[in-house]
């Protein structure tokens, strides 16, 4: 456990702390110690533990003592009797609004529920616009609690990882935190994939001695090149980080020992100049790898990152890459937001070369989307780091996701541009609104009054902008259509008793009745009825005696007919809410197994196809649309999965795979293997299991046969 001494020692390392500020740094200590005695934690450890480990990691971000302060309280009110007035008259507003936020962001439990979650994350958001030093101390507690996620259980152990991986390393990513954000990927995925973890971990432990002799050589040659040119500089070696070789292993299809550029280089120079000699300096010594030069000093990162990079062949034919950059770029790569700081204030320097406010902006443009999932999926896609760079035909430079498309980049511009593009220019040439747009590309947008949304360009935008603006654009209409379809219900079937529903609505006989029923106004409730949440009968029910509401029969609400039109089926195990005897469709675009949390979307004519409460496909669709529904625990059925399976082309693995699956007493219903021209072999196998833990497990018994290099589930198809 890391000493209070420790912690102010670091703090003096960059603040040469007063002694009124270590004097406040130890009372806080103090009183923290006082109000946690006796708790402990999962590990065992005193509880007192945990405020001290974070406090260190907040002193290794360079923050503040307000920041460090909280620190030491930030748990004190969620898990003790302490109240935030008695730490406002102790220690003073700042820290009662620190402590405040961190707490407000905490008190949901790690949970898998997507509204709970979502709310979560929305207090975050909040907390980071009014100070940004609340999501840092958050991050600073979330790294704490992975490096200790071991001592709890595994399910939730795997649902924080998910978590942090998801959102938390991207957040550090996105506010230049650069080593919080790797070691919260290396601990995610230690988590929720522990074998290759540790695969991995044993593999470059293997080559650490020898990669350690290589690092020294490529420093001592690029050193005495340097002096050659006149350069002073600090040069660094460093391997990726354990999560960064598998992402690329994976994403390239490649083994350990093909992955190629694990040690990279970092020259630190005194001056802008300085890094442009070098790079010259590096490319007059190796020769560089053709397209792999970046230069992010003219073009920064979206969290202002700034550096040349350069990948050449060094020494023995193997490459690396060399990154460049002055004193200050690398404290703003290390530090990130810590690096622009006005530790009084809690706010971020007024440098228009820093994005974070640009970062805050749109996190909170989507503070408001009611919709948890929708809400979750535009936060995620805030948070992606890989980012191409396009130009307007004035030369303005506009920053879009990996994969943005034309109809991306005209809603950078404006909504109105976004909503009526036709057609658009890349270079000046003509390209279809799907083409993926490159950096370095000038695109300019041709637009028709007459033009509106598809739904289909939901299939190929990237950006979390263009998705909300589409969405918001097709559920604008589908309200408006809805709303003349419960207008026109409700007169017809007021007239079928004798009644002018208009007549009535502007004698206002109707308020009473649309108030009992909760409506705030007759458009809400023409929108419930287009939509089939309500019937018109429930409105007459108040307005008409009941007896002659017999004559004619009640007529059922539109999502009442489609429910009672289709097929009469209970098979499937699946329970829906409030209807019997429905027929149920597995989407295929999820292929939900019994273990897996689901949600039902009513689909017109077909019943209602089932999907994973996560599904992707789910955001794309009216969310008035969804029906809540669950597995019947008591159905003892089998649904269909399918897995892939990538391993060395041997004889005789195929028939090894095939007795694996059959071990674990599941059929297969087909088989097929075909080979690649890099010596492996592909293998797809159509099965049918219980549950998900069935199919869990059955792969893991596949991941065990020799020759087996990786073990996938595959869902697929895009059918709502």
């Amino acid at each position: 456990m890391i000493r209070l001494n420790d912690i102010v020692e670091k703090l003096n390392s960059y603040l040469h702390l007063p002694e009124n500020d270590r004097e406040y740094i130890k009372r806080a200590y103090v009183y923290s110690a006082k109000v946690h005695a006796g708790q402990k934690r999962s590990s065992g450890e005193p509880y007192l533990s945990h405020p001290l480990e974070v406090t260190g990691i907040i002193a290794d971000m360079k923050l503040d003592v307000s920041s460090v302060v909280t620190g030491l309280l930030h748990d004190t009110v969620e898990d003790t009797l302490t109240s935030l007035d008695e730490i406002e008259s102790l220690f003073g507003k700042e820290i009662s609004f620190l402590v405040d936020g961190v707490t407000k962001i905490s008190q949901l439990p790690y949970t898998s529920k997507i509204d709970e979650q979502a709310e979560s994350f929305r207090k975050l958001i909040l907390a980071t616009a009014k100070d940004i030093r609340v999501v840092l101390i958050k991050l600073a507690d979330r790294l704490h609690n992975m490096r200790t996620l071991e001592f709890l259980g595994d399910d939730r152990r795997k649902r924080i990882a998910k978590e942090t991986f998801e959102i938390y390393a991207p957040l550090a990513h996105r506010f230049g935190i650069y080593w919080v954000r790797t070691e919260l990927e290396d601990l995610s995925f230690r988590f929720l994939n522990n074998e290759e973890y540790e695969r991995l971990f044993k593999l470059i432990e293997s080559k650490k001695k020898e990669w350690v002799k290589y690092v020294d050589e490529v420093k001592g040659i690029i050193d005495k090149r340097l002096e050659e040119f006149g350069i002073k500089a600090e040069i660094t070696g460093r391997f990726k980080h354990i999560y960064g070789i598998y992402n690329k292993m994976k994403v390239q299809n490649l083994e350990f020992d093909k992955v190629f550029d694990v040690i990279a280089f970092r020259i630190i120079t005194s001056s802008l100049r300085d890094c442009y000699e070098a790079l010259g300096a590096v490319h007059s010594t190796w020769k560089p790898v053709p397209g792999r030069f970046k230069d992010f000093i003219a073009l920064p990162k979206v969290n202002s990152y700034q550096a040349l990079h350069t990948t050449v062949i060094g020494p023995y034919g193997e490459r690396m890459e060399i990154q460049i950059r002055t004193r200050r770029m690398h404290e703003i790569a290390e530090y990130g937001v810590a690096a622009h700081w006005k530790y009084k204030e809690g706010k971020i320097e007024s440098d228009e070369s820093y994005k974070v406010y640009g970062t805050l902006r749109q996190l909170l443009e989507w503070k408001d989307i009611k919709d948890p999932k929708e809400f979750l999926e535009a936060i995620k896609g805030e948070l992606i780091s890989d980012v191409v760079y396009a130009f307007t035909p004035k030369g303005d430079l506009k920053e879009l996701p990996i994969g943005a498309t034309p109809v991306d980049f005209a809603y950078t511009i404006h909504t109105e541009i976004g909503n009526k593009c036709t057609r658009a220019m890349v270079n000046g040439k003509l390209v279809p609104l799907d083409y993926k747009l490159r950096s370095g590309d000038t695109v300019e947008i041709i637009t028709t009054s007459d033009k509106y949304p598809n739904r289909d360009w939901l299939k190929f935008v990237a950006s979390t902008r263009a998705k909300n603006k589409i969405r918001s654009w097709l559920r604008s209409e589908e309200t408006k259509q809805s709303k003349l379809v419960g207008k026109s219900i409700s007169e017809r079937k007021f007239k079928q008793h004798g009644l002018d529903f208009q007549k009535m609505l502007k004698k206002r006989e109707l308020d009473k009745a649309l108030s009992e029923l909760k409506f705030k106004d007759v458009e809400e409730f023409f929108l419930a009825v287009g939509f089939g949440k309500v019937s018109v009968v429930d409105l007459l029910k108040r307005i008409v005696p009941e007896s002659e509401l017999e004559q004619p029969p009640e007529k059922e609400s539109r999502i009442d007919k489609i429910i009672k039109t289709i097929t009469r089926s209970t098979e499937g195990g699946v329970l829906v809410r409030g209807y019997d005897d429905v027929m149920i469709k597995f989407a295929r675009c999820c292929s939900p197994l019994p273990g897996e949390e689901i949600l039902g979307y009513i689909t017109r004519g077909r019943g209602i196809t089932i999907h994973k409460n996560d599904c992707p496909q789910l955001l794309d669709v009216d969310p008035l649309r969804r029906i809540e529904v669950e597995w019947d625990k008591s159905y003892k059925g089998f649904r269909p999965a399918k897995i892939l399976v990538t391993c060395t082309d041997r004889p005789g693995i195929l028939t090894n795979i095939t007795s694996s699956i059959s071990t674990s007493e599941i059929n297969i219903s087909k088989a097929e293997m075909h080979s690649t021209d890099v010596e492996s072999a592909i293998g797809t196998f159509d099965i049918v299991v219980s549950d998900l833990e069935q199919l869990e497990n059955v792969m893991k018994s596949i991941k065990k046969v020799e020759g087996v290099l990786s073990v996938e589930r595959v869902v697929g198809g895009d059918e709502i």
